[in-house]
Order: structure tokens, then sequence, then C-alpha cells
């Protein structure tokens, strides 16, 4: 390697350290064992991983491309480090097939007390379930909404030139965009905000929690709880029971 290329790497890591800072700044890392210059190192890591493996002729910003190997990468840690355990991921399962058993029984979204009922747990264990989904989040808003949680995701198909997307590719997004959008309509003021202070604005839980006078936890509840809303939405307006 020149002397040359290893300081426009050197360069290019000092640049995008900002980058990494933000990422990692916007996932709760409250009950890992990782702290945030643990983080911040695996984010540089996954950084360097993306210089190394940058192809300009994908037609994909480098900025985009890191910032998801950058996300990856994290994430990654911190399943290793046991952030979202087998038992939380079953948990989260487990809700989702009560969730489902009460809709088809009932015709409608159950209540958060017909589904503690259904699960025979506690309240706290309904609002721990919701901060794995708002921690899941940090994956992907769609990978959320559209999948189930708890499955492995593939950061790099969010990447896929939009050139190799076929006409039925293309009409999907979409249609899932609008099915979004629609859903999002049917939140209330206060949800609708948070998703905005959290997806547009790019605020931390912390900086919400400051906002809206409550706490850091009770803002990660209430997203995972809007998560869980979105989802049984778009799964009413399409008609299906495995969105």
């Amino acid at each position: 390697m020149s002397q040359t290329y290893s300081s426009s790497k050197d360069d290019l890591i000092i640049k995008y350290i900002p980058l990494v800072n933000r990422i990692v700044s916007r996932i709760e890392i409250n009950d890992n064992a990782l702290d945030y210059e643990d983080l911040v190192s695996v984010g540089i890591i996954g950084l360097m991983d993306a210089i190394e493996k940058f192809d300009s002729s994908k037609n994909v910003p480098f900025e985009a491309y890191a910032a998801i190997r950058i996300r990856g990468a994290v994430i990654d840690e911190l399943r290793k480090s046991g952030k979202v355990s087998r038992d939380r991921i079953y948990k989260l399962n487990e809700y989702y097939a009560a969730k489902e058993k009460l809709e088809q029984e009932l015709n409608r979204t159950p209540e958060e007390q017909e589904i503690i009922k259904e699960l025979n747990v506690e309240a706290k264990e309904l609002s721990k379930i919701y901060e794995t989904l708002h921690y899941l989040s940090n994956v992907s808003l769609e990978s959320v909404i559209y999948t189930k949680s708890g499955e492995e995701y593939n950061f790099m198909d969010t990447l896929k030139d939009e050139k190799e997307k076929s006409p039925e590719e293309t009409y999907i997004d979409k249609e899932r965009e609008k099915e979004l959008k629609a859903a999002i309509e049917k939140l209330d003021e206060r949800e609708q905000l948070i998703l905005s202070l959290y997806y547009v604005e790019e605020l931390t839980l912390k900086e919400i929690s400051y906002v809206l006078d409550i706490s850091i936890a009770r803002v990660s509840q209430i997203h995972g709880k809007i998560l869980s809303k979105l989802n049984s939405f778009i799964k009413d307006s399409m008609g299906d029971t495995d969105v």
C-alpha cells in the first residue's frame, strides 16, 4: 500500500468520525456491557471496512454506504454482547403470535390489557417488548414494519442499485411508502411528533425525552408501541396476517 493511499484513507476516517458518533449516539446502550466509546471504536472498524470495500460504480453515495456498514458493525457487536438476547427475541415472537391470535378472534386490534392477559405477563414485561421493538428499529424502520422482528437482516440489501430494480420492485417500494404514510396519518399527534423527532429531525431518545418532559425509557417504550401500531395498520390495509 502506497503512502499516498494510506494517507487518503486516514483522511477519510477522520472526515467521517462525526458520522460514526452520530450513528452510535442514536443507539441506546443502557443495559449493555459496552459503553459509548466501545461502540465508537466498533463503528470506526465498520467505517474502515466501508472504505476498503466501497465501489463507486454502484452509484451509491459513500456516506450512505458507510452509514450502513457502521450501523451494521455496531448492531452486530451489540447482538454478540447480548443487547437483544434470545429470550427477548422469543418473547417478542410470542407477543406477535398472541397479538395475531387476538386480532383473528376479536376482528380488531387488541388492547394492551388484552395482550397482557393473553401472554399472562405484567405490564412491565410488555414495556420491555416495546423496548426491544425500539432497539430493532435502529436496524431499519421498514424491516420492523414489514417483517417479524428478531430475524437476521442483510444490511447490504438496502444498498441495491436503483437501476437493478425491476418494475415490480419499484412498484412495491412505492406502494409500501404509500401504506406507511397512510398508517402514520392514523397515529395521534403525539405519536406522529415522536416519529418526526426521531426519524426526520434525528434527535436522540435523550433529546426527545427533554422535549416531551418524560423519561428516556418511556420514550423508548412509546416508540416501540408506535412501531407495533404501524405494523397492525399496514397489515389491516393489506389484508395480510404475515406482514
